[in-house]
C-alpha cells in the first residue's frame, strides 16, 4: 500500500460547496482521493482548520483521512490572507508526521499554497510532490486585474514552484499552455489530467421526475446556473442574456441560480447574490430569477436533471466540473470558450461555446436551442455518451497513479538510494524547523 499525502490548505472535502471559496478543488480533492483509495492507496489530506469543532483526524472514507492542520486562527480565513499561515502549516505537518511517524511516498499538492508547503517538506524530507493549481495566478490577474486580492508573492511562489515540483497537472490544454507562455515551464514536465464526474452520483433523471422532486413547474422552460458565487463565474451574463432570450423563447423562460454561503439565499451571507439580484432588476428579469441558496451534492442531480439547458459562462475557467456534472446528467451545456470548458463541451454535439462576457451570443444559443426539440435531444444523448467515455473520475485517478509512478520511478534512478526514513524524533524535527525559515524568506 502506498501513502500518499494531499495536502489542500483551504480546500477541504468535507466543506458544502457552493461557497465563495468552496467549489471545484473540494470535489476534485474529494472524489480522487476516493478512487485512489479504491486502487490500494491510503491518502492523509491535510487541510487547515476553519473551526473549532472539527477533530484533528478525520477517519473520512475507507483508506481516506482529513487531517486538520492548525495555521492561524481557527475560524474562517479568506484564501486571499492565508499565504502568511504556511509556514505554521509546514511546521504543523512535519510535527504531526513525526509524531505519528509517517512517512509518504509523495505529496500531491492542490493550488500554489499548499505547493508551497510541500516544497518546503520535500527540501526538509526529500519526499517528491507533485502539484495541480487549479488557478494560476498570472491568468487570475489578467482577467480580474485590480480586483485579485492575493499578495503579490503569489507569482514568485509560482513561478518556484514551477522549476521545483517533480510533476506539473495542468487540468486541460489551456492550462498548459498557461504554464508555459507565463511560467516558462518545460512541457515534459507536464501531463494533462482533467476533472471528473461520479457516474454513481451524476446520471439521467427523468425531468418530469426531477421537477416533480424540486417542485418545479413542468411547463417553463428552465435555464441552470450552479456554483461558486463570485463575479468571474458570469452569473450576470446569464441574466442579461435570460432578458433578451425572454421575448425569443417558445415556453415560460425561468432561470435556477444555485450557490451561496447559506442554505437559503441572503444576500448579507453573499454579498454576489445581492449584486446579482440588482442586475435583475436592471434587466426586467427579476420574476424569471430564482436564486436558492447552496444545495447538497446529494441532490444537485436533480436541478441538473430538471433543466433545459445548464450555462457556465465565467471570465476564465481552469477546468470547469459543473459541465461535467450536467452533461451526465444529460443536460445540454452552453459555456464559455475558455479554459477547460472548451476542453469539456464540444460545440454544437454536446452544447455550445460562446464567448465571454457577450450576452446577445448566450441569448442566441439559448433560443436555438430551446426552440429546435430535435437538436436538444441529439445534445442531451451526446452530452451523456461523450462524459462516460473520457471525464469519470475513476478514468482520470488512473492517469494519476500513473503520473505518480512516473515520478516514482524518476525519484528511484536519480538518487539511486533506499527510501527515506519517518520522521521519528523530535532532534529530526528540530532541524527540519531550524532549516526552513530561511529557505521561505529566499522564496517569499
Amino acid at each position: 500500500m502506498k501513502n500518499i499525502a494531499f495536502i489542500s490548505e483551504h480546500a477541504s472535502p468535507l466543506a458544502l460547496p457552493g461557497g465563495i471559496d468552496n467549489g471545484g478543488q473540494n470535489v476534485y480533492v474529494a472524489e480522487l482521493s476516493m478512487q485512489l483509495a479504491r486502487k490500494g492507496y491510503q491518502i492523509d489530506i491535510y487541510t487547515r482548520r476553519d473551526n473549532t469543532e472539527m477533530p484533528d483526524i478525520v477517519e473520512w472514507k475507507p483508506g481516506v483521512r482529513v487531517i486538520h492542520v492548525t495555521a492561524g486562527p481557527r475560524s474562517y480565513v479568506p484564501k486571499e490572507q492565508l499565504l502568511k499561515y504556511m509556514q505554521e502549516f509546514t511546521f504543523q505537518m512535519l510535527f504531526f508526521m513525526s509524531t505519528q511517524e509517517l512517512y509518504y511516498e509523495l505529496i500531491h499538492a492542490h493550488f500554489f499554497m499548499s505547493a508551497l508547503v510541500a516544497s518546503n517538506i520535500k527540501k526538509a524530507t526529500g519526499i517528491p510532490y507533485v502539484v495541480t493549481f487549479h488557478a494560476l495566478g498570472l491568468v487570475r490577474k489578467l482577467h480580474q486585474k485590480q480586483q485579485d486580492a492575493f499578495p503579490p508573492e503569489r507569482t514568485i511562489i509560482e513561478k518556484h514552484i514551477v522549476a521545483d515540483a517533480n510533476l506539473l497537472i495542468a487540468e486541460c490544454p489551456q492550462d498548459k499552455e498557461d504554464l508555459m507562455e507565463h511560467y516558462d515551464a518545460d512541457p515534459a514536465r507536464i501531463v494533462i489530467v482533467p476533472c471528473g464526474f461520479n457516474p454513481r452520483d451524476f446520471y439521467p433523471v427523468e425531468r418530469s421526475v426531477a421537477r416533480d422532486f424540486l417542485r418545479l413547474s413542468q411547463h417553463d422552460k428552465i435555464i441552470l446556473q450552479l456554483g461558486r458565487m463570485v463575479p468571474r463565474k458570469g452569473v450576470d451574463n446569464v441574466i442579461r442574456a435570460v432578458g433578451i432570450a425572454r421575448h425569443y423563447t417558445c415556453g415560460n423562460l425561468k432561470l435556477l441560480v444555485v450557490g451561496g454561503e447559506s442554505d437559503q439565499p441572503d444576500p448579507g451571507l453573499t454579498p454576489e447574490i445581492g449584486r446579482l439580484q440588482q442586475v435583475a432588476i436592471e434587466n426586467g428579469v427579476y420574476d424569471l430569477v430564482t436564486f436558492t441558496g447552496r444545495k447538497p451534492r446529494s441532490i444537485l442531480k436533480y436541478y441538473y436533471a430538471a433543466a433545459d439547458v445548464f450555462i457556465s459562462t465565467p471570465w476564465y475557467e481552469p477546468f470547469g466540473i459543473t459541465p461535467l456534472e450536467a452533461m451526465a446528467c444529460g443536460t445540454p451545456v452552453i459555456g464559455s470558450n475558455v479554459g477547460g470548458i472548451k476542453y469539456s463541451v464540444v460545440d454544437e454535439h454536446t452544447g455550445f461555446l460562446v464567448p465571454p462576457h457577450d450576452p446577445d451570443q448566450l441569448a442566441d444559443k439559448i433560443c436555438q436551442l430551446l426552440n429546435d426539440a430535435p437538436l436538444h435531444t441529439a445534445l442531451c444523448k451526446n452530452a451523456i455518451k461523450h462524459v462516460r467515455h473520457t471525464f469519470t473520475w475513476y478514468k482520470v485517478a488512473t492517469i494519476i497513479q500513473q503520473a505518480y509512478n512516473s515520478v516514482l520511478t524518476d525519484v528511484q534512478k536519480q538518487t539511486k538510494a533506499p527510501p527515506r526514513q519517518k520522521i521519528s524524533d523530535h532532534a529530526a524535527l528540530l532541524h527540519i524547523m531550524n532549516v526552513l525559515p530561511v529557505f521561505k524568506s529566499s522564496v517569499i
